[in-house]
């Protein structure tokens, strides 16, 4: 693991002790509604990316198979917590998105909520996932990313160093750029809340 990578991966140990407390108003704003939106689309094998404290592991359908992954042992801990108190069976395993142990074409399904603002290096961390979703299968991605609006743009830029030395996320990500630079072409986009916060599904095409 580089040094950027562990980093960012001490920041979110630190972090987990905290972390649902100071986002709990997002999520009764809206992202536990989209947590579910993205769960009724999840089908056959699925891998999890960043599933941090376990926030979505309640919604998970029942009836697939599910492996999910981080690189935060602490936000792991937390996460088989809740695994465990809502009688969920999903495979916890401590891994890097940007370097996993799945061999190719494994899952039919990959998601991810809230993860690529803290991939220390998202094109490779999405070049991975390509890699391990088989052709025709889907990712499906709830993500927040830099506005394009001039002023709010300029203003995340320049809260970003605060953010991520505080928090190891960064709020100014271009993550469809990083999408596109990953090698996927085919890609629709939702707005969730104005051009920040969206539903990205991916078609996976080898």
């Amino acid at each position: 693991m580089d040094k950027k990578t562990e980093m960012i991966k001490r920041r979110y140990n630190r972090a987990s002790f905290f972390y649902d407390f100071m986002e709990a108003p997002m999520e009764a704003m809206s992202l536990k509604s989209w947590r579910i939106e993205v769960m009724k689309d999840l089908k056959g094998k699925v891998l999890e990316v960043g599933v941090g404290t376990g926030k979505n592991i309640e919604y998970y359908p029942d009836g697939l198979d599910i492996t999910a992954i981080d690189f935060s042992e602490k936000m792991l801990e937390k996460a088989k917590m809740k695994a465990d108190a809502v009688k969920k069976q999903v495979d916890l395993k401590l891994m890097d998105a940007q370097q996993m142990d799945f061999s190719d074409n494994t899952f039919d399904t990959v998601f991810t909520t809230c993860v690529f603002c803290s991939v220390p290096d998202p094109i490779k961390g999405l070049m991975e996932i390509r890699r391990v979703c088989k052709s025709g299968g889907r990712i499906i991605m709830i993500e927040h990313v830099r506005s394009e609006k001039q002023v709010l743009g300029l203003i995340m830029d320049v809260l970003n160093p605060l953010v991520v030395n505080f928090y190891g996320a960064n709020i100014n990500r271009r993550t469809l750029e990083n999408i596109s630079k990953a090698g996927y072409d085919k890609v629709e986009v939702t707005n969730l809340y104005k051009d920040i916060v969206k539903k990205i599904v991916i078609y996976n095409e080898k």
